[in-house]
């Protein structure tokens, strides 16, 4: 009996620690980030800013995220705003779904409020199918994974469709965004790796 309850209380504590890593990526993803010291080393890439903010707490159906992006010396004009809703899809797999905003004007800068985007719901966005990101826990803790196939459609500059490659530490996201023609020709995005957004520290 006495081993039997000790199996259980280990199925238990894996149950919980497996349960946990979906807040501990959640918490790794929101908060400030910059590329600054990126683009200071290597002028290949720029100072970009990245906002990510914990929304809709209440809600039970994943950790949903407000994102803005912008250029350091504009950041009172994001380039891009998106919605993720990452979920638990296997024990160490997560699901980022990228969702877009009804009117991203109106949302500028409400990752510095109490409860951003508290005046919409999910059913107010609309998905961009194929983008979802999935990432996947690795030996060492970090979370790491990208988008898969050619499903993510993208316009920009003549693209077909885009690539997202991503890896997150406590410190760090890593973000590799990328757009190809149909012959599968590298159109926009870094040539020579990933952006490095530092987490700021508070």
């Amino acid at each position: 009996m006495k081993t039997v309850l000790a199996l259980l209380a280990l199925i238990l504590l894996a149950g919980g620690a497996v349960a946990g890593d979906l807040d501990t990526l959640a918490a790794w993803l929101t908060g400030s980030f910059s590329s600054a010291a990126q683009a200071e080393a290597d002028s290949n890439y720029f100072d970009i800013r990245l906002e990510m903010a914990r929304i809709w707490s209440d809600r039970d159906d994943g950790v949903w995220i407000y994102v803005e992006q912008a250029v350091g010396t504009h950041l009172d004009r994001p380039y891009r705003q998106r919605v993720y809703r990452v979920t638990q899809v296997e024990d160490d797999l997560f699901k980022s779904a990228v969702y877009s905003l009804p009117d991203p004007e109106a949302a500028i800068g409400v990752w510095r409020e109490a409860a951003p985007l508290s005046g919409i719901s999910p059913d107010d966005l609309t998905l961009r199918a194929g983008c979802a990101v999935f990432l996947r826990k690795d030996e060492l803790g970090a979370f790491a994974g990208g988008t898969v196939g050619r499903g993510c459609g993208s316009t920009l500059h003549g693209a077909v469709y885009a690539e997202s490659e991503v890896f997150v530490t406590p410190e760090r996201i890593e973000s590799w965004d990328r757009g190809f023609d149909a012959e599968d020709e590298h159109i926009w995005g870094a040539e020579l790796g990933p952006y490095v957004f530092l987490k700021a520290a508070h």
